[in-house]
């Protein structure tokens, strides 16, 4: 791609944007219960402390209201807002997988920036981090609400046997630095990443599978396409509409190509699928088969004040962030 591969903490990159934002402007510990944007006026949004309410999900715990020209819905994936702005979406769904990730406490030796392996049944990667340590990822196809009593003695002993630096990566790392998720997507496409004056952005439009390291990406890639549609259309009704035109193709498909890359990484267990799968892969030209499997990795990010890209317009650049 022309560009290494740049891999950053989510608690780095939580400072980074917490660092930018004026002093006072942040809230934690506030949820948004409603949303109201009849009339001409600015959108209101209802509020509630959650270490106040313990309910957290009715209209009536809301004690605050906060006005805005454009509000950013970036809730997650499972995202209030987007129920209550899109009530007829089915919302997220369980994926049938879970993915079981660390970082290891001290730098190892490592011989790329990234690597990925499908086994039979589990995928297991890791990514570089600046300081010398590396992320790892572990996904597997587990019933939602599995836990292990000990998860990573779980994938020391699945993945003991695997190549290195897979063993290394887990010895390296402590057994309270596992994080278990059980995966949800939005397996129905949004019909629009904007409503009204609310945009939808990251996993509540979104929610893909990690099987492509793109969920931050995207999200990224919203933001800097809100905020460069923003600042050159001439109203936001405009930029909105731009917003989704541009967004909403491309997010979608990586969410796709996402979902796919699961059905061949982790979704294939049985012995026969699995050979047939690595002798396709060993077959197959190198060249074209890393630009396949790279193509929704490469990005242009739009000029802000600048024109936004053409919504089908061909990408390229840098993976932002994994």
């Amino acid at each position: 791609m022309g560009s290494p591969i740049v891999g950053i903490t989510r608690a780095e990159l939580h400072r980074l944007l917490r660092a930018a934002l004026p002093a006072g402007a942040l809230r934690i510990g506030v949820r948004a219960l409603t949303v109201d944007q009849d009339g001409p006026g600015p959108v209101r949004i209802g509020c509630a402390d959650r270490r106040v309410h313990a309910e957290l999900d009715r209209p009536a715990d809301a004690d605050l209201v906060v006005t805005a020209d454009l509000v950013v819905a970036a809730d997650g994936v499972g995202s209030r807002l987007r129920g209550l702005l899109l009530p007829g979406h089915p919302g997220p769904v369980a994926t049938g997988a879970a993915v079981l990730r660390g970082i290891t406490a001290q730098r190892l030796a490592l011989d790329g920036e990234f690597e990925l392996t499908w086994g039979g049944g589990a995928e297991f990667g890791h990514i570089l981090l600046p300081d010398g340590r590396a992320e790892w990822h572990a996904v597997l196809p587990l019933p939602p609400g599995t836990r292990f009593a000990d998860p990573l003695a779980e994938l020391q002993m699945r993945f003991g046997g695997w190549h290195a630096p897979v063993p290394e990566l887990l010895a390296a790392t402590g057994p309270s630095a596992v994080l278990h998720h059980d995966l949800r997507e939005l397996r129905t496409p949004l019909p629009t990443f904007a409503v009204g004056r609310v945009a939808l952005l990251g996993d509540a439009a979104h929610a893909m599978t990690p099987n492509l390291g793109q969920g931050a990406c995207q999200a990224l890639e919203d933001a800097v396409t809100l905020a460069a549609a923003v600042a050159d259309a001439p109203d936001l009704p405009t930029a909105l509409s731009r917003y989704d035109a541009v967004r909403r193709p491309r997010a979608q498909a990586v969410a796709r190509a996402a979902r796919q890359a699961g059905r061949l990484g982790q979704g294939l267990s049985h012995p026969l699928a699995v050979a047939a799968r690595n002798a396709a892969m060993r077959l197959a030209p190198a060249g074209p088969q890393l630009r396949a499997i790279l193509r929704h990795h490469t990005w242009q990010p739009p000029r802000l004040g600048g024109s936004a890209p053409a919504p089908h317009s061909p990408a390229r650049g840098r993976e932002l962030s994994r």
